[in-house]
């Protein structure tokens, strides 16, 4: 039997084997460090999750759920209203998704026919290439550079790349490389949309946790930004819901209208209890969520303080919850770095070109461990020589 070509299109998912190999020598009795995948450790709000527990409770809310509540739609108005001072968004600016892996891939095949160009980060997290992909679009990059301190720098975009192409995606804070957004590169990347007839696909999931600077915010709180794109707002890593996978996509109406006609042919909704659950993230207290922004800041500290002091480069580490580092010694194959600080440290990290060829020479590390454990995980980096 011969499977679709498009399977062609993905290589082995990284996260899988480097996961195979970790209860490997979990097996052997190996101690690990797994800094690989940006899974949170902290526990969700308690009133998120009776919120859905209640909800379970009533019957009918197991029934088919082909519409976001009213409710819903509100708390993610209002949400933009406190939380960012966006006014304006309404509901029909809105669209939940199940998760924004999922939400990228039907906003990217409502907006890209076959063959059509669009605009992708370099080092990105996979599904921003990925989803282009699947729509049948041709990823063109633009890099993120140290010299630019990882952030988008559209001057070197070739006119007749930009023209060509239906949309652009921006994750700031950004995974994998840890830079945060200024309101001069939110600017340029409104105006660089308007020039050149661009969509902007912002990815918002990390705002809540940025460090050394103002809090984070949404790139639809720039002027300009709701005429030419939409956002994705994910509540997995600020409340700790990543399998409950609670996001939302928002902005320019006839954009979200497209996605949500696009996935009524495929998707019944969003569970009703999980939609209780994120009405209660979103209208709630926050207190918790500043709590943890200062315990990911505790970690980013030790972790990047450990390895400096040890002689790497200190990593880029601004925002979002990962840090993204040289590799020592001038190495640049970072996949056979990876398997071989897993092997002689324990320590498991992701190697950067699996997020793009401008990853090449990097490591990307997860902060989901307290401090005193990421200082034992530098200790056995340093131990190993590496």
């Amino acid at each position: 039997m011969e499977f679709s070509q498009r399977l062609d299109l993905f290589g082995d998912e990284v996260f899988a084997a480097l996961n195979a190999r970790r209860r490997e020598l979990e097996a052997a009795g190996r101690k690990v460090f797994d800094l690989s995948v940006g899974t949170p450790d902290f526990e969700p709000p308690a009133h998120v999750v009776e919120a859905l527990r209640a909800s379970a409770a009533d019957p009918a809310n197991w029934r088919y759920s082909l519409h976001d509540t009213d409710e819903l739609l509100a708390a993610v108005c209002s949400y933009y209203r406190d939380r960012y001072g966006v006014d304006g968004i309404t509901p029909d600016m809105v669209m939940s998704c199940r998760g924004t892996q999922e939400g990228l891939v039907h906003v990217c095949a409502a907006l890209v026919n076959p063959g059509d160009v669009a605009l992708v980060p370099d080092p990105c997290y996979p599904v921003f290439q990925n989803a282009t992909l699947l729509a049948g679009g041709r990823p063109a990059y633009y890099r993120l550079t140290a010299e630019h301190g990882f952030l988008p720098h559209l001057a070197d975009v070739p006119a007749e790349v930009a023209d060509a192409a239906r949309y652009i995606i921006v994750s700031l804070p950004a995974n994998p490389v840890g830079s945060v957004g200024t309101p001069e590169v939110y600017e340029e990347v409104i105006a660089f949309a308007r020039e050149h007839d661009l969509v902007v696909i912002h990815d918002n999931a990390y705002s809540d946790i940025v460090f050394d600077g103002p809090a984070g915010g949404s790139f639809l709180s720039h002027p300009g930004a709701l005429e030419v794109g939409v956002e994705f707002l994910s509540l997995s890593k600020s409340f700790n819901v990543t399998g409950a996978r609670l996001s939302f996509l928002v902005g320019r109406p006839d954009v979200v209208a497209a996605a949500r006609k696009l996935r009524s042919q495929i998707d019944f909704g969003m569970f009703y209890p999980e939609q209780a659950a994120a009405v209660a993230a979103l209208t709630g207290p926050r207190d918790s969520v500043e709590r943890q922004r200062l315990l990911y800041q505790e970690r980013r500290d030790a972790l990047c303080d450990g390895l400096e002091a040890i002689g790497w480069e200190r990593p880029n580490a601004h925002g979002s919850m990962f840090v993204w580092a040289r590799i020592p010694g001038g190495r640049q194959d970072s996949s056979a770095f990876a398997l071989e600080l897993m092997e002689r440290s324990g320590v498991i990290v992701t190697p950067g070109a699996s997020f793009g060829p401008s990853g090449e020479g990097y490591v990307r590390m997860a902060l989901v461990m307290p401090p005193e454990q990421l200082h034992e995980a530098v200790d056995a980096i340093a131990a190993a020589g590496m």
